[in-house]
């Protein structure tokens, strides 16, 4: 079973702004595919999203990272599939500068 984190703004943007069952659907979604199969659920993404996987709600998108070694799944961005692509890259950049300035390891 793997360990579900998430990034701030998922928590403080992204869910609060999600309808009721879109909510519902994605919180299952994560708890039954994602804590457990990450891996054969997700599809890796390519170009300068390398690492990363998604995993498609309806016309939603779930964008993750996999970090085996300690099994866990880092959820990084939920949006709708019109704009999940614009938005992800600006999220993961901040993260890893925040990351890097506070001298954690970057997995």
């Amino acid at each position: 079973m793997y360990i579900i984190e998430y990034h701030p703004a998922v928590i403080f943007i992204d869910i609060p702004k999600l309808g009721q069952s879109e909510k519902i659907r994605i919180k299952k979604a994560i708890e039954q595919k994602l804590k457990f199969y990450p891996e054969k659920f997700g599809i890796f993404l390519r170009q300068n999203l390398v690492g990363y996987l998604k995993l498609r709600v309806g016309n939603y998108r779930i964008i993750f990272r996999i970090v085996n070694s300690k099994k866990i799944v880092k959820v990084f961005l939920i949006e709708h599939r019109s704009v999940v692509y614009k938005l992800v890259s600006k999220r993961i950049d901040k993260f890893f500068i925040y990351e890097r300035s506070s001298n954690r390891k970057i997995n």
